[in-house]
């Protein structure tokens, strides 16, 4: 029995050439899971939300089809019907909790909205993992993990006991053990509640711990769909096919990942070189907060070295003190103790002249937030250039159209402002902006974590390119373990603020030594099996 039906879905913004969605058709069963996976700007997501109606339709230039849940036709609801619907029969779980959560309210005055009474608010917080948090109901999202605030926010979705659930890659940019819980999670409530389950990824692997059906999308239509195991083990569309390959695993990586019409040959990568980066028991510690607050310790006795020419993986949890190692070395966050040294020399960014602290180039996980949105590309490449004295002025912008074309970009984008690229498209400008600096050591911080994975494989060669043609140093830090296997020649592990293990990659991956280093690679494991 259909809870779901859509059909000829077609959407289109205002301005568009062709629908960001394109009559698509697809049908839910009553308790079923269909997974809906494609890139960014696949449509997927436009498709899952026009089914509650939450999408921007005032940009739209057409809305039309016919989308059906139960005896509804969701796309003529009046506005009070659709309201009654959000509450009672559809839940949505949004990709980012943070930013859908009120952010001055408590969880449970959030949560309370949603319930009929406020009897039910602990019993919903415990059915989604949260009822032994001490104090949770009076906790703001801004003190909760990403993990704690995903759950809250599947709570909230839950509230009304929907037929059906819409989850917008609600795992996203999640550490891969808080992915394995956030799934089994899900999992859980569904078989549970009996409900069906609309479920939005650009992940393969983390589609098939919970569908019955997939659905692969690709410029707004529909490009194949089948039984999960059959599009998984024998999917019959070239794009489909592309979009399993491109996905690292923890086995043995290939020279170059595939790439969707990407298969140049990767270049010839030259010896390691001699220790560039030396850090020891480096510590780094944060100042309280407000009048009764307490210092908190991100990172402590962190030591490891650093070769011409190496990738130097740093993998850990949200948490674990990655970012605040990989900021102390720039002068982005305290230095409490230990000490730093660049080519034999004491490093210190705080008192360095300009000139040397080129040498170290730091590339952040958000693109968006890190390229100033009122400058162009060719602007934002340029001011490292103008400020550093880099090249004749009149040879900057030639210098800026090169970055561009190394990076694997068009000199026309230059005229572009960063809302005007993709996500990828942005990532690749920030590599190339750090380039311009001529450095020593590149410092990625978790800089693929929120890209499909066919930009994911494109980004990661591009790294591996740039390491071979100018013989760069990289710290490469991420939460995924296959990405920095993929990447790295050596790895670091790190959990509350230590570091547990360090071995070659292979080492890592096939001889872990640490309990926690086994988790990581289990939980890798289990998605790249399910």
């Amino acid at each position: 029995m259909s809870l779901l039906q859509i059909a000829n879905l077609t959407l289109k913004f205002r301005g568009a050439e062709t629908p960001v969605v394109d009559a698509v058709n697809l049908t839910i069963a009553v308790g079923e899971t269909l997974a809906i996976v494609g890139e960014s700007g696949s449509g997927k997501t436009m498709t899952a939300l026009t089914v509650a109606r939450l999408g921007p339709e005032e940009q739209l230039a057409q809305m039309s089809g016919v989308v059906t849940l139960q005896a509804t036709e969701m796309l003529q609801a009046k506005p009070e019907d659709l309201r009654a619907l959000r509450r009672d029969k559809i839940g949505t779980v949004f990709q980012d909790p943070a930013a859908a959560l009120n952010p001055i309210m408590t969880v449970g005055a959030q949560v309370r909205e949603a319930l009929d009474s406020a009897e039910g608010l602990m019993p919903l917080l415990t059915e989604v993992g949260l009822g032994d948090v001490p104090g949770i109901a009076g906790r703001y999202p801004h003190e909760l993990s990403g993990g704690q605030q995903q759950r809250v926010g599947i709570a909230m979705a839950l509230a009304g006991d929907p037929d059906l659930l819409i989850a917008d890659e609600p795992t996203t940019a999640l550490d891969v053990t808080v992915q394995a819980q956030i799934l089994d999670l899900l999992a859980d409530l569904k078989a549970r509640r009996g409900m069906a389950m609309l479920f939005i990824s650009h992940d393969f692997g983390v589609v098939a711990r919970l569908a019955d059906r997939i659905v692969v999308m690709r410029h707004g239509k529909v490009v194949e769909t089948g039984a999960a195991a059959q599009v998984l083990q024998a999917p019959q569309s070239d794009y489909a096919c592309a979009l399993l390959a491109c996905r690292p695993t923890l086995d043995t990586p290939p020279p170059r990942l595939p790439t969707l019409g990407d298969t140049p040959t990767p270049a010839p990568r030259p010896a390691l070189g001699d220790t560039l980066l030396t850090v020891s028991y480096l510590a780094v510690t944060y100042p309280p907060r407000g009048m009764f607050g307490q210092a908190f310790s991100a990172a402590r006795a962190v030591s490891f070295d650093l070769r011409k020419g190496e990738a130097l993986g740093l993998v850990g949890e949200s948490g674990s003190g990655k970012s605040s190692i990989a900021k102390a070395i720039v002068g982005l966050a305290p230095l409490s103790a230990g000490q730093i040294t660049l080519g034999g020399a004491h490093w210190d960014p705080a008192t360095l002249a300009a000139q040397a602290r080129r040498r170290v180039q730091y590339i952040f996980q958000d693109s968006y937030g890190s390229l100033n949105p009122r400058h162009k590309v060719g602007t934002l490449l340029r001011e490292g250039l103008d400020l550093h004295g880099l090249g004749k002025a009149s040879d900057r912008g030639g210098m800026a159209a090169r970055l561009l074309s190394e990076v694997g970009l068009a000199p026309e984008l230059l005229e572009r402002y960063p809302r005007e690229l993709s996500g990828g498209q942005r990532q690749r400008v920030a590599i190339a902006r750090a380039l311009a600096l001529e450095p020593e050591v590149l410092i990625c911080d978790e800089i693929v974590s929120a890209l499909d994975v066919s930009v994911q494989a494109q980004v990661l060669n591009l790294l591996k390119d740039l390491m071979a043609r100018r013989s760069l140093a990289v710290l490469f830090i991420s939460h995924d373990l296959a990405v920095v296997r993929f990447l790295s020649d050596r790895v670091m592990v790190m959990r509350d603020g230590e570091i547990v293990e360090t071995a070659p990659a292979e080492a890592i991956v096939t001889n872990a030594h640490s309990a926690y280093t086994k988790q990581l690679i289990a939980a890798s494991r289990a998605i790249e099996m399910a």
